[in-house]
């Protein structure tokens, strides 16, 4: 079996000595090619090559960033029975995606479940994201927590570890220091308004919103080991879900984080929308906003555009 093994050689939690083991148990059973990351978009450009060149499978080893560009890459000419399928070995600081696979967080027990699932034949057709050009897996966000993300990555620029607690200090700060707490600039226009549209009947949602996460499966993301959960019906085999703020005020947006902090998530409330299994829709702001997806910033937009794309992608789980 011809395989791809894209490694980010700075990944958040994976020694060299570790590595070299990964690379050891994978190459011990595949036709192994190793290809280590130099800057940012290589991945994108290693995934596209290993989707044109025909490889079986594409084995991303580094965090979620690292798996968003191999995905958009071999997705670079869009979704085909014959693509290669991914395997993943965790090797960031939240590893959201395969989490939500129900794989194991560890890079060792990961790799070995990766094996076995290569042994037997085992595959999982997934639906992604595509938001503008640029396809995501678990999440997107345009406003606070997109700005949120942003703040991360300069912090991370000068040398900074992305963990829980840098994300916990950056919110915070951006939340009092930013703009979006006073802004509510965001539309939202739906493909195909649901039946159960929660502004109505087949209705459109009204109003403006200040903040809009988008998920493709559940959990949004992770605080050290507690699920985040905005959307909690998300799922790779549904279309898109959104939650919307109409406003940042202090008091409703402490309830909506405790809210998805719960065991049992079900944010609620009359400044929140949540809808479930979006076809599509677009984001519309007067002024540019902060947007990200799979925690990776894209920068300051004005438009939006998501679509749901059903079995995009074939997962080694």
């Amino acid at each position: 079996m011809r395989a791809l093994l894209v490694v980010n050689p700075i990944a958040t939690t994976t020694r060299p000595r570790t590595r070299e083991v990964l690379v050891s148990a994978l190459s011990a059973e595949l036709d192994l090619e190793i290809a280590e990351t130099t800057h940012r978009g290589h991945a994108i450009e290693l995934g596209t090559r290993a989707a044109r060149e025909h490889y079986d499978v594409v084995v991303a080893l580094g965090g979620d960033g690292t798996v968003n560009e191999v995905v958009n890459g071999l997705l670079v000419d869009g979704p085909r029975d014959d693509l290669p399928a991914l395997g993943v070995v965790p090797g960031g600081s939240a590893n959201v995606f395969i989490r939500a696979l129900g794989a194991p967080r560890d890079p060792v027990d990961a790799t070995g479940l990766l094996l076995e699932a290569l042994r037997a034949n085992r595959r999982r057709s997934i639906g992604l994201g595509q938001v503008n050009d640029r396809w995501f897996i678990f999440c997107a966000g345009f406003g606070l927590d997109a700005a949120v993300v942003g703040r991360v990555e300069q912090a991370r620029s000068r040398g900074r570890t992305a963990t829980p607690g840098l994300y916990v200090r950056s919110a915070v700060a951006q939340y009092f220091r930013g703009p979006e707490r006073t802004t509510t600039s965001i539309e939202l226009k739906l493909d195909a308004p649901p039946a159960d549209a929660a502004d109505g009947v087949g209705a459109e949602p009204s109003g403006r919103f200040a903040a809009v996460i988008v998920q493709n499966c559940s959990p949004w993301t992770y605080l050290g080991p507690r699920p985040v959960n905005p959307c909690p019906e998300a799922s790779f085999d549904a279309g898109l879900d959104l939650l919307a703020l109409r406003a940042l005020g202090l008091p409703s947006t402490l309830r909506t984080v405790w809210q998805i902090l719960s065991p049992q998530p079900d944010p609620h409330g009359r400044h929140i929308l949540r809808e479930h299994d979006l076809s599509g829709f677009v984001l519309r702001s007067d002024a540019a906003l902060a947007a990200q997806v799979d925690g990776d910033y894209l920068g300051e937009l004005s438009e939006l555009r998501f679509t749901a794309v059903p079995n995009a992608l074939r997962v080694v789980v």
